[in-house]
This record gives C-alpha cells, structure tokens and sequence, in this order.
C-alpha cells in the first residue's frame, strides 16, 4: 500500500514522498526529531515508542512502580539506595540485563547533562542482582529521576569505545529496525520480551515540525496517530468521522523565560509589568480554544502541594504596568514607545514552531506589549537554539513549554531549573538563597505537613519574583484512527503506549 507523506524540508518548505508500507504497521506522526542515539539527548523518543526502558515506572496518578528493578529500598542513614533488578531481562541483542551494564548505563547518565546530574550520586556500582546508589546527601527523589527517559538502560553494545550511545539497544516491546535521523524510526516486537506481548506488530516514527503537515497527515490516513494539534486541527479533525480527537491536561505550562541579568528584567517589578501586560485569558480562549488554561501561576491544578489554591487569577492591568515601569524610569514617546536615557525598550522573543501554539501565542505576546510600549522582534527558531542562548547568554526572551511532571516528583525538575545556575529551560541569571534553602530542605523533610507548606512557600515565591511569567496550562492532543483501539494519553508524556493498543479491524 503506498501511502503519502509530507515532510518538512529545511525551515519552510514540504516536499511529498512516497513509502510503501505493509499492513500492520502503526504509523505515528510528531512533532519531536530523533536527533541522537544519546539517552540525555533524545532518549524521550525511544521511552514514549517503548524501546528503551527505565528501573523505575510511573502510573497515571504519579505514583512510581517496578520497571526493570522489581524493588528499591533507602539505607537508614539514607545515603544509599539499592535497586533490586528483574531476573530473565534480555537485550534487544540478545544479551542479559545485569547489574554491571546496568550500573555503567547509569554512571554514564550521571555524568552528562540531564536529570540525575542533580542527584548529589557519590557512586554507582553492581552488588549482585543488585545496583547501589552511593549519595554525598539524602535525596528522597532518587527513585523519581530514575523514571526519566535520560536513565533509560541500554545494552553495553550500544556504546563505543569512548563510551558513547551510537546504537539504541534497549529491553522493551519493541527493538529498532531502521533508524534515519533526524526524521523517521521504524521499530518491530522484540520476540523476548519479559513483559506481556504487544499486539501491534510493527510501528513507524515520523517528525514532522508543523502543525499543519501533521493534521493533513491524520485527515488523509497517512498516520495512524497524529499528536500535538494546533487550536484551529483540533477543531477541524473532530469533525472527521475517521478519527478520534483525545485531549487530556498534563503539568506543561507555557511560559516566558527571561534573562533576567538584562538590564531591562533584572527588576522583579520589570517583570512584573510584562505579566500585567499579557491578556492571558484572551489567548487561552481565542488561540488554544480553552479559557480555562489561562495561568494563574507556574505550577496546574494537576500538581497538588505546588498549586496554590487561593490565588486570585491573572487579569491584564496596562495602567498598573505603566507605573511600575514608570517607576524604574521608563518614559513614553508621543507614539506610546518606551524609553530610558535614550535607550527604546526593544527585546528579542525566541520560541519554536514545534509546539504550534508557540508562533500564535509569541504573535499575541508582541501585539500585547507594544499596547505597554515595548518592541518586541519575534525569532522563530530552532528549540535548540533557547537553551544554546541560555548557556551563552545571547537569549533575551523565549516562549517555551516546560513540563513539571518530566518525573512524577517535580522536586528535580526544579532543582535543574530552579538553582544556583538555572537551567535551561528554567530560570536565566536569577537566584533565590531561600528557594535553594526550600528545595534542600524538600529532600529530607520526612514531616509530610512539613512538606506542603514548603511546597506552597517555593510556589509563593516564584510566583513574586517572576523568573519564568506563566501564560498558560497545556493540553496534550492527539487524532488517532478509529482503526485503532487501546489508545490512551500518558498524563506523564514518557510513554505513547503502543503496546496496550491493537487494530479493531
């Protein structure tokens, strides 16, 4: 059967291809490229398609379970973690899981960029069926973290001899059968798997950056899932007696990150003027067609102890805006444009059309501040460019979507954008000494009480100080053939579930 397929070439053109597929075939289109075989890369690609695994497992209510450790337990003195391995694990290349591949998957995870280079991890070695996790200091979250795509286990014959990730050879459902970055993966059932047999036989991975490719992709039949729908597809695909439009709320938040070492943030009042600039609640209803993700604060309703309940929500106040700017010696031209000792008050927004609510939103934004008086030059890039410009400090503004829940405790996705160095999805040039003191004591505070009310202070704080302004709560969308069945959204993003899936004809 020859099915067709746009795909986009360079920044903005599609080119149509052929590929013949046989029946059977799962066919998945999204807007995330498989840019490397590297598990601190792009190892979210290989989890959500159930390659690679993780020791640990999250079920939709964030409560962790057995993945390939069957059980962990903590060391009195809570400075060690032992992680009992499941027996009878093959690699995808045939090979047993055992402690020692285990153990140097993850010492490898540690010294790269990524989620549990947070962890204060002294050591990691095998002791029997067994892995240890030496620590300098107590760290509850451990066991969340290892649950992030980045700690995935991979075979010993996936890396060279400089130790790095040239070939994905994991323990799940499915074993890659053709790799071809950055845009296509095909994957087929690994016949030994330890778990239950999926009845999807073969699956195909494409990225596709826009949203439009990926619509026309689901209401042609050229794929089976389609995830990530602009506001406008969304509607339009519901229509579609073919398809099936799910939605579930996850804890992404679209946000504004700011540089604040620019001389024009570094106020938090500064920052403040901008929030109260933004009609939040107009391009919640008007562009992500759902007023009720207009953001009060960082952290959804969906995040428990970090939400604060009794917050008012945020309406738009030009006039309170203008005098706190005002206040930092900001002055209106006979154009309404500001300036201070001649300088115009002109920043540059970087977002990406990946997630294509982003373009539509950082169009608003720009229209929203230029009413305050502020020119705003909008940067359609690369995601990679906003963390590049994060560690170079070229980045001045950038509208991002960051998720809280990348492990289902959020304590170390704050700490990795929330510390002394921010992050690159988090905070830009900001520090806090009483949220490092909040975080630190959130790792060993054993007094659950304790607990919400340093949870509810973290929030409290960073909902004063603004190092990311909040626009909106994200929905994770996908149109799914009613070819399929079993399909159904991880509140978690780590997994698409393919193999709870089967073909209902």
């Amino acid at each position: 059967m020859i099915k067709l397929r746009l795909i986009l070439v360079g920044a903005s053109m599609l080119a149509a291809a052929s590929a013949f597929a046989s029946d059977g075939v799962l066919d998945i289109v999204a807007p995330w490229e498989v840019g490397s075989t590297d598990p601190a890369k792009a190892g979210y690609v290989y989890t959500r398609l159930q390659i690679g695994e993780t020791l640990v497992e999250v079920n939709d209510q964030g409560k962790l379970r057995p993945g390939l450790a069957e059980s962990w337990t903590l060391a009195d003195d809570q400075l060690s973690w032992r992680f009992t391995l499941r027996q009878n694990v093959h690699f995808h290349d045939g090979s047993l899981l055992g402690a020692e591949a285990v153990a140097r998957a993850l010492q490898r995870a540690h010294a790269k960029p990524g989620m549990l280079a947070v962890a204060p991890v002294e050591g990691i070695e095998a002791q029997g069926n067994q892995v240890v996790v030496r620590l300098a200091s107590p760290f509850a979250p451990l066991p969340a973290l290892l649950a992030h795509s980045s700690t995935q286990i991979l075979a010993p014959a996936s890396y060279n001899e400089a130790g790095e990730a040239t070939q994905v050879i994991g323990t799940g459902p499915y074993r890659v059968e053709q790799l071809q970055m950055p845009q296509k993966l095909t994957a087929t059932v690994f016949n030994h798997y330890w778990g239950e047999a999926p009845a999807i036989a073969k699956l195909s991975y494409l990225a596709a950056g826009r949203g439009e490719t990926r619509a026309l992709m689901a209401q042609s039949g050229d794929a089976d899932i389609v995830f990530t729908l602009d506001p406008a597809s969304q509607a339009r695909l519901q229509r579609d007696s073919r398809l099936d439009v799910h939605g579930v709320a996850i804890s992404r938040t679209l946000s504004l990150k700011l540089n604040a070492g620019h001389p024009f943030l570094a106020d938090p009042q500064a920052r403040q003027a901008l929030s109260l600039a933004l009609d939040r609640r107009g391009m919640a209803a008007a562009l992500l067609r759902t007023p009720d993700a207009a953001a009060s604060q960082l952290f959804p309703p969906a995040m428990g102890d970090w939400h604060l309940q009794d917050l008012s929500a945020s309406e738009r106040d030009l006039d309170q805006a203008r005098a706190l700017l005002a206040g930092l010696g900001w002055q209106a031209d006979d154009k309404g444009m500001l300036s201070r000792n001649g300088e115009p008050f002109t920043l540059t927004l970087t977002t990406f059309a990946d997630r294509p609510e982003l373009p539509l939103l950082a169009t608003a934004i720009q229209a929203q501040l230029h009413e305050l008086g502020i020119e705003l030059v909008v940067n359609v890039s690369n995601a990679s460019e906003i963390p590049a410009g994060h560690r170079d400090g070229s980045l001045q503004l950038a509208l991002v979507a960051r998720n809280f829940a990348l492990v289902p405790d959020p304590l170390g996705t704050l700490l990795q954008d929330f510390g002394p160095q921010g992050g690159d999805w988090g905070a830009m040039n900001w520090h806090s000494a009483r949220l490092d003191e909040i975080l630190q004591q959130l790792l060993r505070e054993a007094d659950p009480q304790a607990a919400v009310e340093l949870r509810q202070e973290a929030a409290l704080l960073l909902h004063r100080q603004l190092p990311m302004i909040p626009l909106a709560w994200y929905q994770q969308s996908a149109a799914v053939s009613n070819t399929v069945a079993g399909f159904s959204i991880d509140p978690f993003e780590r997994s698409y579930r393919v193999s709870d899936m089967r073909w209902t004809q």
